[in-house]
């Protein structure tokens, strides 16, 4: 889940998808009213944003002075420095800069700004596997060895592991022709760029212009269909053909650029972790190893991430985070261009709560999970230091009931109830009334608490830029800055209150079944979340002193 969602990527028999046509004559980069969309009032808008500015007007107007909120951003890496963020990174106060020394004591040298578990004396991981690459090497010579008896001894001696790796053998070898087709289709495409532009003929990139183009050979054909559609785009509509090629040549390094290393998260000997972060990979006890990497090799979808929680407004840039009044990042570096590994989210969990995060940020998942005891442990562990996590129900447009995206906060799907009450899971919406759920959005009314923002999100980037983004990694951090704004204001509010105010204010929707697809049925709206958790349980009513009434009550009945 960690790759960003590219507009060349949602192609689909070379249909581009799009959230809305920016306004007449401007485009997705100049439209500021697109630029800050999510952060709208529905109730004067009819846009689904989360009405930031007036859940800060309301939260001041009872009198209520904000404490500053860290976020753990547990992700790809952060671009401290970049100058839409730089003044909302966390600094860890007993940490001396640069000294080489642990000051702190917390067994990570140098943490000024965070952490980073998939790096090392060796540098940093960039691609890693998937982890039903992982799988699949790991358990193929126990379940599919040469030894048949061997293997039906192991089978049913480990009856979880083999359904584990029955799963995930089937989705490698469905996902890795995948990704074969896609660096395909995507090379295919590259190459046709020239084509484009010379069946342009000099003209302008309008749907009128592409229509009077007659092929004179196959490619051309399919030059045409793919002209045809990117027409409609507001990234392309009347691009002169030099500016088409240009950014045409943009998004499709992009995409090649996102499946290219496919190759090797789909190879079953390939294995970065030993030689780079030289940690007994094995071993879930082990907690000191990384460095302090806070960016890494690709810190694009991170700083997005980070972004979206607490950007500030940077020169001409009017982008700004949920929480940029409140909050201040940590970064900890989690997700490679791959699977994220069960041993470094739970560090990465216990890492941010120590070290004073009180919401977490995981905009990150996958289909099979080894470890997900030691993860479910770590929920366990944020649960009992009161803290927060935030997480994204991932981009396969698939009930998660019946498609899990680990770590999940039900241990099974059966369950009435996640075995946690601080896990909060996101779905992507839109600002398409009629289309309110994201096409690649996962679902399901139990497991899912809430919808949030997730499609056309403009933030920081890395090398100081900005830039659109979709995917439920996006809507997750919207999410998280609220929570940040609510426990701000209002520092005493627990987990589960943070997670009612959130699911029983939202805006709902029954358009197209979208109140089917999370417990909310709805969008949340942060200035009605604040004014349901001050009415409910900040205002002297906190929740454990209402069920304490109510079994008084109870009582004196009997």
């Amino acid at each position: 889940m960690k790759k960003v969602l590219l507009a060349a990527v949602f192609l689909v028999g070379f249909g581009f998808s799009y959230a809305q046509e920016a306004k007449a004559g401007v485009g997705p980069k100049e439209d500021k009213d697109l630029m800050t969309w999510y952060h709208k009032d529905f109730g004067t808008s009819k846009v689904y944003g989360v009405n930031t500015e007036n859940a800060y007007k309301f939260l001041e107007s009872k009198g209520l002075k904000p404490k500053t909120v860290v976020v753990g951003v547990l992700d790809s890496g952060v671009q401290v420095d970049h100058p839409g963020l730089v003044k909302n990174i966390w600094s860890n106060p007993n940490e001396v800069p640069n000294n080489g020394k642990d000051d702190d004591g917390n067994g990570y040298i140098d943490d000024v700004h965070g952490w980073n578990f998939i790096g090392g004396k060796n540098g940093d991981i960039d691609v890693d596997n998937m982890e039903v690459t992982r799988v699949v090497a790991k358990y193929k010579p126990v379940f599919e060895g040469d030894d048949s008896t061997k293997n039906k001894a192991n089978q049913a001696k480990m009856p979880e592991e083999f359904a584990m790796y029955m799963k995930a053998k089937e989705l490698f070898a469905k996902k890795s022709v995948e990704a074969r087709q896609g660096a395909q289709t995507y090379t295919m495409i590259n190459d046709l760029i020239p084509d484009m532009v010379r069946l342009l003929n000099g003209k302008n990139v309008t749907a009128e212009n592409v229509a009077t183009i007659k092929p004179s050979e196959q490619k051309d054909a399919i030059a045409i269909q793919i002209l045809t559609q990117v027409a409609q785009s507001p990234d392309f509509k009347g691009k002169t053909p030099a500016e088409f090629e240009k950014t045409m040549k943009e998004q499709m390094k992009e995409a090649l650029d996102e499946v290219g290393p496919q190759a090797k998260q789909y190879d079953l000997s390939y294995d970065p972790r030993k030689e780079i972060v030289g940690d007994n990979y094995d071993d879930y006890s082990e907690k000191n190893y990384g460095n302090n990497h806070y960016e890494g090799p690709d810190a694009m979808h991170g700083t997005h991430v980070a972004g979206i929680i607490a950007g500030l407004p940077n020169g001409k840039e009017v982008q700004y985070g949920v929480a940029s009044k409140v909050a201040k990042i940590m970064s900890v570096r989690t997700v490679p261009n791959g699977d994220e590994r069960d041993k470094d989210v739970a560090n990465a969990i216990r890492y941010a709560v120590d070290n004073g995060a009180k919401v977490l940020n995981m905009s990150f998942g996958k289909p099979v999970s080894p470890g997900k005891t030691v993860v479910w442990d770590a929920f366990k562990y944020a649960q009992d230091k009161g803290v927060l996590l935030v997480k994204a129900a991932g981009n396969e447009n698939e009930d998660v009931a019946e498609h899990l995206a680990y770590p999940t906060n039900f241990k099974n799907v059966t369950d009435e109830k996640p075995f946690v009450n601080n896990v909060l899971v996101v779905g992507a919406s839109t600002n398409n009334n009629d289309a309110l759920r994201a096409g690649f959005s996962n679902f399901n009314k139990k497991m899912v608490n809430v919808f949030a923002p997730g499609e056309q999100i403009y933030s920081t980037v890395p090398h100081n830029e900005y830039k659109y983004l979709q995917g439920t990694s996006m809507a997750s951090p919207v999410v998280a800055g609220a929570a940040a704004v609510l426990l701000a204001y209002m520092p005493t509010l627990t987990p589960a209150q943070i997670i009612e105010s959130l699911v029983k204010s939202s805006n709902v929707s029954t358009t197209n079944q979208f109140g089917d697809f999370s417990q909310a049925g709805g969008v949340i709206d942060v200035k009605k979340a604040a004014e349901y958790a001050y009415t409910n349980f900040y205002n002297g009513k906190s929740g454990a002193v209402k069920e304490a009434k109510k079994s008084v009550k109870k009582g004196v009945k009997k």
